[in-house]
């Protein structure tokens, strides 16, 4: 996601730039500081420039160290939230760990890792469909309105200004603050005075096409950059009589480094946002200080360079060590400045409710169910952060952020948690998109292209109904509507319609003799309970039929139709960090079926499938262990073909055909080695590149008696795999004891 913002926020931002009438700051009554201060009033001046702006905070230590004191904060972009933590009452210490320790590729993460999505959600990954979502309405695509929402940047920021969030005046901080930010439809900018703290930095940093705005009062607010990078003028306007400005915005670069699109398009944008800084800039007076770092290539979007971003800014701060010392406190001065600024006791009131917003209304019965175990204690923002994350992690939200809010209540004043819910700009109703491919190197190849769609919204309680549409060696269509009971969402009852064609191999020994194209034809009703994110249990009662015929081969085979109708349980549990290349994680899974001949069924059985398996790392290693099982327990006739177990094909007997194994009985184990290659894990193509090594016993049976390990076949498989955004890419080749070999090139699940 950065590499794509790298290339093409320059032309967004640019385009903006270009388009954006001059920003006019608003009047208004604002003070930097006590009026009566006997010294200069010191105002900060902090530029947007992205990753860049880390150098903002080595700055902010050598102010510390001097004992240099910032009266106001005036802040665009990351500006704003550096100079918002700091105006919060942070310490540039303080600023400092938070910033190395945050994982930022992920913090631009939207989606919730695999481990926090709702357990309805993980099975979406399991039908080898493109992660990403589209939405879809009036027959049209739609895309949303920024490649990341910003809902874990979001919560970074609400947690750490949680302790002023009472304060909703920005001159009531533990230093005033302003933040600038750019209205979307008019171009101009929008100063940021009062309100909620997190939303004005969040506002302030939103990037047009990489962040989604951020409304406010009706507005939609994106990167203050584009209005003025550099806020001077608004912190004169707060009353500072000096000012530090600190400009990190990209420096022109010479000729002989313009030999790429790239450097072209970041060379528009540093002219066009610096027009605007060099007019602030020429406003300067003799007093004020100007610290420009030296931050040479460092990108914006290069959030790794986070240390070398602070030393360099350090390094800028104490080139003006001279005339900072002139503004310099004494030591009693400064502590009690520090003091000041520390006051700040931590925000743990009793929550005594929860709410929401009016435009949250429609998801009320599930956010206040889910947030239910809040209520009559103390705030524990750790439970509060969890229960955010589940919620989010249905899949349902663009954004999804919370205030503490107070009512009255009588003569008593309640303070509650009113969370603020906003669907996605792209949804409610979406479809994905999936592709399988396999080919052996041997004349046999096949496809399958897939489409789901989702409508979901369906009522209050979350009622979504999902069909699946698939077209190429195994047509399917399947619509299942699934309605939980309860607010909780725990309880769901899901009826389903399925009709699929598959084929069906037949060999003798080494020898493929015919291939069945079976058609199964089923309706289900379930009635299940979400055991969370990590599990559910599932059970009802279907019916339906299959029909097998000859495909190729000896037509003298005969059709075989199969009426079946039983009952279900199954267990499933799902921790698994990634389907794709697992690194963490289990995933589980046991289901009994039992056929009657009461509910419609041919023949009576009962059978019994299990799978497990579990993954764990250690740097680029990854060492995965899996096994399957099925068995018929009982049947009152023999199993029908359609009904066997099969194995063959890539880690299911590598070295075998695919599906060349048949019989009622199957079970199979696999260890398999992975290691992530690529110059720092970097991969192939920029996508992460696997090499890997599977050992694989296993073997079907027509007789349970007669499963046992030395009549297991033996297999190995090497292969080179590549996650990209279709699914996992695979080239490798497998070989069986018995001398039999197969090559893959595969795209589509695996595990």
């Amino acid at each position: 996601m950065l590499r794509f913002a790298q290339v093409w926020v320059p032309w967004l931002l640019a385009a903006a730039v270009f388009a954006a009438p001059a920003w006019a700051a608003h009047p208004l009554e604002t003070h930097c500081g006590p009026p009566d201060l006997a010294r200069p009033r010191i105002g900060l001046v902090l530029s947007g420039g992205g990753a860049r702006g880390f150098a903002h905070i080595g700055v902010l230590k050598v102010l510390k160290d001097l004992q240099v004191p910032v009266d106001c904060v005036a802040g665009t972009s990351v500006g704003a939230v550096v100079g918002g933590l700091y105006a919060a009452g942070m310490s540039p210490d303080e600023i400092e760990k938070t910033v190395r320790s945050l994982d930022w590729q992920d913090a631009f993460r939207d989606r919730p890792s695999r481990r926090d999505l709702a357990f309805r959600r993980k099975q979406d990954d399991r039908n080898f469909l493109v992660r990403f979502p589209l939405g879809l309405k009036h027959g049209h695509i739609l895309l949303p309105n920024g490649l990341v929402q910003g809902q874990k940047l979001q919560q970074i920021l609400r947690a750490l200004t949680l302790p002023v969030a009472d304060r909703t005046v920005f001159d009531q901080l533990p230093t005033p603050f302003r933040a600038v930010a750019t209205n979307l439809e008019t171009g101009r900018g929008v100063l940021l005075d009062r309100g909620d703290l997190a939303a004005a930095m969040r506002a302030s940093m939103s990037a047009p096409g990489v962040f989604a705005p951020v409304e406010r009062d009706g507005a939609l607010l994106v990167d203050g950059g584009l209005a003025e990078n550099l806020p001077m003028d608004v912190a004169r306007a707060m009353g500072a009589d000096v000012l530090l400005v600190v400009d990190v915005s990209f420096q022109l670069q010479k000729r002989d480094h313009l030999i790429s699109a790239l450097a072209v398009s970041n060379q528009m944008l540093a002219i066009l946002v610096r027009r605007d800084a060099e007019r602030q800039k020429a406003t300067l007076t003799a007093r004020d200080v100007l610290v420009e770092p030296d931050l040479g290539d460092i990108a914006s979007t290069d959030f790794a360079a986070v240390a070398k971003a602070i030393e360099l800014g350090e390094d800028a701060a104490r080139r003006h060590t001279a005339r900072l010392a002139q503004l310099s406190l004494s030591a009693e001065g400064y502590q009690r400045y520090a003091q000041h600024r520390s006051e700040r006791e931590p925000l743990t009131p009793r929550i005594d409710f929860v709410s929401v917003d009016p435009l949250s209304r429609r998801y009320a019965p599930t956010i206040e169910a889910a947030l239910q175990p809040l209520i009559g204690k103390p705030l524990d923002t750790q439970r509060l952060g969890e229960g955010l994350t589940e919620l989010y992690g249905l899949d349902n939200f663009q954004s999804l952020d919370y205030t503490i809010v107070k009512r009255s209540a009588g003569a008593d004043e309640q303070t509650g948690i009113e969370v603020h819910a906003r669907r996605k700009s792209w949804g409610p109703n979406y479809v994905r998109f999936g592709l399988n491919l396999q080919d052996d190197f041997q004349g046999n190849s096949s496809y399958n292209a897939a489409a789901r769609f989702i409508v979901t919204e369906w009522n209050r309680l979350g009622g979504e109904w999902v069909t699946d549409l698939q077209i190429g060696q195994n047509p399917k269509v399947v619509s299942e509507f699934y309605q939980p009971l309860t607010a909780d969402r725990r309880w769901f009852v899901a009826p389903a319609l399925r009709e699929e064609v598959r084929s069906l191999p037949v060999y003798d020994g080494e020898q493929r003799i015919a291939e069945y194209r079976v058609r199964n034809t089923e309706a289900d009703l379930d009635l299940g309970r979400d055991l969370g994110n990590w599990g559910e249990i599932r059970s009802g009662v279907h019916a339906g039929s299959s029909v097998a015929r000859v495909r190729l081969g000896d037509r003298s085979y005969p059709v075989e139709r199969v009426q079946s109708g039983g009952v279900f349980l199954r267990f499933s549990y799902d921790r698994l960090d990634n389907l794709d290349f697992p690194r963490q994680g289990d995933t589980f899974s046991i289901q009994w079926d039992g056929q009657r001949s009461g509910l419609g069924a041919d023949i009576r059985a009962d059978r019994l499938q299990a799978d497990w398996l579990t993954a764990s790392s250690r740097g680029r290693n990854t060492l995965v262990a899996w096994t399957s099982f099925g068995t018929t327990l009982s049947s009152a006739g023999a199993t029908p073909l359609q009904d066997l177990y099969t194995l063959g094909g890539f880690f299911n007997l590598s070295g075998r055909p695919t599906q060349s194994v048949m019989g009622s009985h199957y079970a199979i184990a696999r260890a398999i080695y992975l290691r992530k290659i690529g110059r720092g894990g970097e991969g192939i193509l920029d996508f992460p590149a696997y090499i890997g090594l599977a050992l694989e016993a296993g073997n079907a049976w027509d007789r349970r008696g007669d499963m046992s390990f030395s009549s297991a076949h033996k297999d190995a498989a090497l292969f080179l795999g590549l996650d990209t955004f279709l699914g996992p890419l695979y080239l490798g080749t497998g070989y069986d004891e018995a001398g039999t070999s197969a090559f893959y090139l595969f795209l589509g699940r695996t595990f």
